[in-house]
């Protein structure tokens, strides 16, 4: 069985033929990462702000979704009463189009079910499809929840939320996250104990990516962590894996874009190349540390290499004035002044 999953990841990884939508690859990607915005006031918050953002250079937006959307195939899985609906999606969307910028939505996948003790809808709902069921009490001992990755079900109901984010939004990118899952093979897992946790993890990456892009031929984003072995890369058990996940990284499509993210100052990066040299695109991503910020954004540029798509800016925390967040605001010309780097990379290849 362990073969035969492993031959099953081998197959998927082979890159979609084509998809229909891709991302202008000769602009780099101002992005800024959304959290904690899910209903429509929300949104029309953003939209005020748009013409300061644009003003920054800011091109792409992500905004985590996760159950904050009026879902109608599983309107249980709402997580407030009051959540984004489809129309303000839509009004959203077109107001950032006026303004240059393009929306990734995201929706967390595998891990990151809960926070603190708080548990998210799919797992409170359908409590049958955490990895630990009935394990943890109130989170106790556990960094976050994570759904099972061998239950089919799990991907019946999180494929048709994905493609209600996806219409609403009228998207042709999405990021599905899958950053710090730690409960692979853990003795509360029973169906992940004892099984190759990178045969696990590829698994759950390939299961989204068989709908997310070859089915609705969109691009798809996850996040790094899981890929790095932190035993070659001094990052640590958070920034990269400890938990044997990282051979995954030969196990997926290669057409998936790599957030990899670094939050600390550092004299290099050596994950950026990593990930390039295995033939994925990078999205550098930096979070509240401003000359942490400037580093890593100066590091991928100095790579001079088309495949780093620019630089995501994570705040993980809903500013008042988004623009004005310190890292973005002191670093996003430094990103599109990459426009200039990557051209100049792609002459000389």
């Amino acid at each position: 069985m362990r073969y035969l999953l492993l031959l099953a990841s081998l197959l998927i990884a082979l890159p979609a033929a084509s998809a229909e939508k891709r991302a202008d690859a000769d602009a780099p990607w101002v992005a800024l990462h959304l959290l904690g915005f899910q209903n429509d006031s929300d949104l029309e918050s953003i939209e005020t702000q748009l013409p300061d953002l644009a003003g920054r250079g800011v091109n792409v937006l992500v905004l985590e979704v996760d159950y904050g959307f009026e879902f109608r195939s599983h309107p249980e899985l709402r997580i407030a009463e009051k959540v984004i609906t489809r129309a303000g999606a839509r009004r959203f969307v077109e107001a950032c189009r006026k303004r240059g910028v393009k929306v990734i939505p995201q929706f967390q996948s595998f891990g990151h079910q809960s926070w603190a003790k708080d548990t998210w809808p799919l797992l409170t709902k359908y409590p049958e499809l955490d990895s630990t069921p009935g394990a943890f009490p109130q989170n106790e001992g556990i960094y976050s929840r994570e759904w099972d990755p061998m239950n089919p079900r799990v991907y019946q109901i999180v494929h048709a939320l994905v493609d209600e984010i996806v219409d609403a939004f009228d998207a042709d990118a999405v990021h599905v996250g899958m950053d710090e899952v730690f409960l692979i093979g853990h003795d509360a897992s029973p169906s992940t104990k004892g099984k190759d946790p990178a045969e696990v993890y590829a698994k759950a990456v390939n299961d989204m990516y068989a709908h997310v892009v070859r089915k609705r031929g969109l691009q798809m984003i996850v996040w790094g962590d899981r890929l790095i072995d932190a035993a070659r890369y001094d990052y640590g058990e958070w920034e990269a894996s400890k938990n044997n996940t990282w051979p995954a990284i030969y196990m997926i499509p290669k057409d998936i874009i790599i957030a990899d993210w670094h939050y600390e100052k550092r004299d290099s990066y050596p994950s950026l190349s990593l990930f390039l040299d295995k033939g994925f695109r990078v999205l550098p991503t930096s979070w509240k540390d401003v000359e942490a910020s400037r580093r890593l954004v100066e590091y991928g540029q100095g790579l001079k290499h088309p495949g780093i798509l620019g630089h995501l800016f994570t705040s993980w925390s809903k500013p008042e004035k988004l623009a004005d967040w310190p890292p973005l605001a002191a670093n996003a010309g430094l990103v599109k002044a990459q426009a200039t780097t990557a051209a100049a990379g792609r002459s000389n290849r």
